[in-house]
């Protein structure tokens, strides 16, 4: 009597090739995902701040960057919070020297937060090396790989905020500039 079972499929996947390939490529992110938490953590905890607070940071950097005009209220709806419990973490990282309030330029009833030139240093500090890391990983390859990397990664990020079940297909944004990977103008 033979008591060998086959080995179940990994998680919830067939054994098909297509899920095979797709089991490797979930673990590969699981722990990309894993090691960048790991790395939030690190990088809260070197700076005293939050998940949120970092956030707020990163995207007034990318507002001044972009030479954008900041209010309380477009964090508000950025982070999907109340005005009330943005209040008090504006409050904070003011306390802190993280960021300053100024009177709108052309609304007087409003108030532009900015990111002081303090807070800009400790994220640069923080984060240039590690940046500087990931930049190398992206360093070599092809255009036709980055193509297909970036058109995956729009497919997760369309799957996973639950898009494919709202528009009843897949990215379609994704499948649309999805031609063959080998022809990476096809996607621009």
């Amino acid at each position: 009597m033979n008591t060998d079972t086959p080995s179940p499929p990994s998680y919830w996947y067939s054994d098909s090739a297509d899920d095979e390939r797709g089991a490797r490529i979930m673990e590969a992110m699981r722990a990309y995902r894993s090691a960048e938490m790991a790395m939030r953590r690190r990088t809260q905890e070197s700076m005293s701040m939050g998940e949120n607070e970092l956030l707020v940071l990163r995207y007034l950097a990318r507002s001044a960057s972009e030479g954008s005009v900041v209010t309380p209220i477009d964090l508000a709806r950025h982070l999907g919070v109340s005005t009330a419990s943005m209040t008090a973490l504006l409050d904070r990282l003011e306390k802190s020297g993280h960021l300053q309030r100024h009177p709108h330029p052309s609304d007087r009833r409003k108030i532009v937060v900015t990111s002081t030139t303090h807070a800009d240093e400790e994220i640069r500090d923080t984060l240039t090396a590690m940046h500087a890391r990931m930049m190398r990983a992206t360093r070599g390859m092809s255009e036709s790989e980055t193509a297909a990397v970036t058109q995956f990664l729009t497919r997760m990020r369309c799957a996973v905020a639950d898009l494919c079940a709202v528009s009843g297909t897949c990215c379609p944004e994704a499948a649309a500039t999805r031609a063959s990977p080998l022809e990476p103008d096809a996607a621009a």
